[in-house]
């Protein structure tokens, strides 16, 4: 049966050969290998024809030293020469050659009302990262107004004083805004440029960047594994490296199915002026697909979506998206928010977002093993409130009983 027509100079000119349904799917089938091909070359040969993960030997290679009396490491904060050009091998790259100072590793990250991931993440990579360069905005990516929370709550996180760098965000130029219609997305563009921007070229004396050091751009709920930060610190990475994440949803007890989450995002110091912005760096601007100055490293950090301990707090995070069309209200009911968190299903009905259930994860970050107790809802969203502490069975939302009232006024009236 003939499918349709195309020209095919083989046969002379103005004549046409008949694409059969053979033909096609022989031609639809080619493209589907190719593309498996290219993926698999792509995600696993990248950099030099090498895999880069981090596997169970730099795990327990980390638990050693950390553990030790006496880490192996020098005043730098390096490994020492011969162990660093082991560990760095291993991943297909070299060692850091400039060792004669301290190597600095900037984790940049914007807060909102997160602050249990801002007290895991600051503990778990305490021993790792020189500077929290924190970026907090009185305005949404959306342009509403909201509170900043930090200082508020300073006294919980005294203890990393000599490593915070706290910014609020120096609003744009409402000019700008207007003259350019300025989306959502120009906001948060916006805001994360700023980490860098309004940050690290006005810091002074020891905090000050120098060329080679790193930096690390993450969302809050992007923790990269201690590991991945020894591999930073002491290896000679390319100029974009993307730190890939184990990606759970809701909690540790629901993996996303699919390939990892592809951030965070790693660089290296230049110049106030020739550094990678943030922006650019998180959603790949500038490199091309088979570039030898950009890598992925696998199995480097740990991605939890939409993990919080209140339904508050996801309802904001559902007001401050940018994809204003996860904000719907028949998304914000309390009652459909608990049921697809305790069955592990996707928010928004997505097709293709799907989740594997996983009992007692072990490979979670340590301060979150060490204190389950507390982060009980981050290993297990079973039970009738999901884990939520704002949340009863029956509880009623807002909006439903602004509808029943009106309701039943306007009958009133009639």
């Amino acid at each position: 049966m003939a499918f349709g027509l195309v020209r095919d100079s083989r046969l002379g000119k103005g004549k046409m050969m008949v694409l059969t349904r053979r033909n096609c799917f022989k031609a639809i089938s080619f493209l589907l290998v190719f593309s498996t091909v290219v993926v698999f070359f792509r995600e696993n040969l990248s950099y030099g024809g090498h895999k880069h993960a981090i596997g169970n030997s730099d795990l327990e290679f980390e638990e050693d030293y950390m553990r030790a009396s006496s880490p192996r490491i020098d005043d730098n904060g390096f490994l020492t020469s011969a162990e660093a050009a082991a560990y760095c091998a291993r991943h297909g790259w070299k060692e850091y050659p400039h060792r004669q100072s301290r190597r600095k590793i900037y984790d940049l990250f914007m807060i909102n009302t997160e602050l249990d991931w801002l007290e895991i993440r600051m503990n778990e990579l305490k021993n790792h990262v020189d500077y929290f360069v924190i970026l907090e905005s009185a305005t949404t990516f959306t342009g509403l107004p909201k509170r900043p929370e930090f200082n508020d709550h300073w006294n919980n996180f005294t203890q990393f004083q000599d490593q915070i760098i706290y910014h609020l965000l120096e609003d744009p130029d409402p000019k700008i805004v207007e003259e350019q219609k300025w989306t959502q997305w120009d906001h948060e563009k916006f805001q994360r440029n700023a980490m860098f921007e309004q940050v690290l070229p006005r810091l002074t004396d020891a905090q000050a960047p120098k060329e080679g050091d790193v930096i690390l751009v993450s969302d809050i709920d992007e923790i990269p594994r201690p590991a991945s930060l020894t591999v930073l610190r002491n290896c000679e990475f390319p100029k974009r490296l993307t730190l890939r994440s184990r990606f759970y949803y809701y909690s540790f007890q629901w993996l996303h199915r699919g390939s990892e989450w592809a951030h965070p995002q790693a660089t290296t110091y230049a110049s106030a002026n020739t550094t990678i912005l943030p922006q650019d760096l998180r959603g790949g601007h500038g490199a091309g697909f088979f570039s030898k100055e950009k890598a992925d490293l696998y199995n480097a950090a740990w991605h939890c979506s939409s993990c919080f301990a209140t339904i508050e707090e996801m309802l904001g995070k559902m007001q401050s998206f940018s994809h204003v069309e996860y904000n719907e209200q028949r998304f914000r009911k309390k009652e459909w928010i608990v049921d697809h968190i305790r069955k592990g299903r996707d928010l928004w009905d997505r097709w293709g977002q799907w989740y594997l259930r996983i009992d007692r994860n072990n490979d979670v970050p340590s301060y979150v093993a060490e204190r389950k107790e507390r982060f009980g809802y981050l290993l297990d969203r079973d039970g009738e409130t999901a884990g939520f502490v704002d949340y009863a069975p029956g509880d009623v939302d807002e909006e439903v009983v602004e509808e029943k009232l009106l309701l039943e006024g306007a009958l009133s009236r009639t």
